[in-house]
């Protein structure tokens, strides 16, 4: 190696010679063979390709979002309405303070507030409900100061439709559903006030069955979870509210079809005084077996005694614990003979899903077909094998899953009335196989559904058989308040306060509820544990 003393490296390097072989030592650390990377802790794919993938340094939107974080975004979820600017809200209380202005001594009793409830801009069958939220019910009368403290309070939670309602039915207690007895006040003041049902009124022992009825229906058509309790967005889903605004407009009660049709009340009354021959208002399956001329069969009828879709009440009479009550009949006649509704669906899917796992399977099929089978070769009329009937049933149903049904199968088929009546009703079922197939098809896209189909002909046919009022001595007959019930699986829901309508003189009572939830989205899981009480 050749050495150049005015070099200044090679100076360097003769004061540094290596000790061992005379190599020369090198002023930085040779490189290292890197470890592996399992041995790195930090490491991931993942963190890799972020860095890769990143968004580069210092772009627009980088620096756009710097610039910004101080800014907050628009609220967009409103889970009780939108809430109202304050010029609406202050409008809305000089309208209230106008209408008591023009009451004697500033008060209003019931019979007037029907003006304060139209100013605070409510439909006008809201105010026996925000008559005694107000604090009406003790004094029989509210003030202005009463009424006013109630509004703020109540506006400044609650803003849309849906949610005032559903506070002012709840009596503002600190739940977020409806239960049967909120009801009771709104669909009362229907009976004594309503132009419609101003017959009504004398015949006060109706009264009592028009409110059940109604409350029925309303459950049965709002409370699509089974559960007992109207919930916010089930109210939401519903007509109800709409319904209800359209009373005041409507002076024939029988052109508002959903919930509140005397004609319809009617027909459901009767049609269970017909099977109720000791009239208790308690059938049991030897009675209910008489409906529609012995047309349901009588394994369908031991399913719907079972607890399917009727919930074990309470009782200390032993007799009427194996029994169906009024508004359980109530449930029963809407699904029926409205098999396309959703809740009948799913009221005829509970009977026939015997093991409770969420399908039908063939062995529940030829369970309710076989006593078919036995009938028709009872009256001599031939009929389908099983195994026929089988492939025409899953050819209509078209099920996801092949070999089993679902609930959600049979909501997607129009013609789902017929599977049903093929299985468990033999008048039906020979009905629509002397029908024209398409037939079916063409009602359905008629506005009148089976349910106000069936309840126009045949109060037509009790009107013309009865000859109109002389029906209502009798059925008056063997009243008693005690035995109301409200709902097919609320039973026994009347037990504890009261409210008396000065008009009406009805009593009712804090309900005990004990039902069973259910969810169609997930048929599996829900419905295997649908005869289980999840509350009392």
């Amino acid at each position: 190696m050749v050495v150049r003393p005015w070099c200044l490296a090679c100076q360097y390097l003769l004061a540094h010679e290596y000790e061992g072989n005379n190599k020369p030592k090198f002023p930085y650390k040779p490189w290292k063979k890197p470890k592996p990377r399992s041995y790195n802790k930090n490491y991931s794919r993942e963190s890799i390709l972020s860095q890769k993938v990143g968004t580069p340094p210092h772009t627009t939107l980088q620096r756009h979002t710097k610039a910004n974080k101080s800014l907050l975004l628009p609220r967009f979820y409103f889970p009780h309405g939108k809430v109202q600017n304050q010029a609406e809200r202050h409008l809305i209380q000089e309208a209230i303070r106008t209408v008591f202005l023009s009451l004697p001594n500033q008060q209003a009793t019931l019979d007037k507030f029907g003006a304060v409830t139209k100013a605070c801009g409510c439909p006008l069958y809201w105010k026996a409900p925000l008559f005694i939220a107000c604090g009406g019910e003790k004094l029989g009368y509210v003030e202005l100061n009463m009424v006013l403290d109630y509004w703020r309070e109540l506006t400044s939670t609650y803003h849309d439709p849906s949610s005032k309602f559903l506070k002012i039915l709840s009596r503002s207690q600190n739940r977020d559903y409806l239960i049967p007895e909120d009801f009771m006040p709104l669909v009362q003041d229907v009976v004594d006030t309503h132009p419609g049902l101003t017959f009504l009124k004398e015949a006060v022992e109706f009264h009592s069955r028009y409110v059940h009825t109604v409350i029925s229906r309303i459950y049965y058509c709002v409370n699509s979870s089974w559960t007992g309790r109207i919930t916010l967005q089930e109210l939401r889903k519903s007509n109800l509210l709409p319904v209800i605004s359209l009373l005041e407009k409507e002076e024939d009660i029988n052109q508002v079809t959903q919930y509140f049709s005397y004609e319809h009340f009617y027909v459901i009354y009767c049609k269970f005084w017909e099977l109720d021959r000791d009239h208790d208002l308690f059938i049991d399956k030897h009675d209910l077996a008489r409906h529609s001329d012995h047309a349901l069969s009588t394994r369908l009828i031991d399913r719907i005694f079972s607890g399917a879709v009727t919930r074990g009440r309470q009782s200390k009479d032993t007799d009427k614990q194996n029994k169906m009550s009024y508004t359980e009949f109530v449930w029963f006649l809407l699904a029926e003979e409205d098999k396309s509704h959703p809740r009948a669906i799913e009221y005829w899917f509970r009977c026939m899903d015997l093991d409770g796992d969420g399908y039908l399977s063939m062995y529940e099929l030829e369970y309710f077909y076989d006593e078919q089978l036995q009938r028709m070769e009872g009256i001599g009329i031939e009929c389908l094998p099983f195994e026929d009937c089988l492939c025409q049933m899953l050819d209509m149903i078209r099920p996801e899953v092949p070999g089993k049904i679902s609930l959600s199968d049979l909501k997607k088929c129009k013609m789902t009335p017929i599977f049903f009546d093929t299985f468990f009703n033999l008048e039906k079922y020979l009905d629509h196989e002397q029908r024209d197939p398409f037939a079916s098809q063409r009602d359905h896209e008629n506005e009148m559904s089976d349910w106000d189909r069936y309840a126009a002909e045949e109060y037509e046919l009790l009107v013309a058989e009865e000859g109109g009022n002389d029906i209502q001595e009798p059925l008056i007959y063997g009243y008693s308040t005690e035995d109301d019930i409200l709902s097919p699986n609320l039973d026994e829901i009347m037990n504890g306060g009261t409210y008396i309508n000065n008009n009406s003189k009805l009593f009712w009572h804090q309900p005990n509820v004990t039902v069973t939830t259910y969810d169609d989205l997930n048929d599996s899981e829900d419905y295997a544990d649908s005869d289980s009480p999840v509350f009392d």
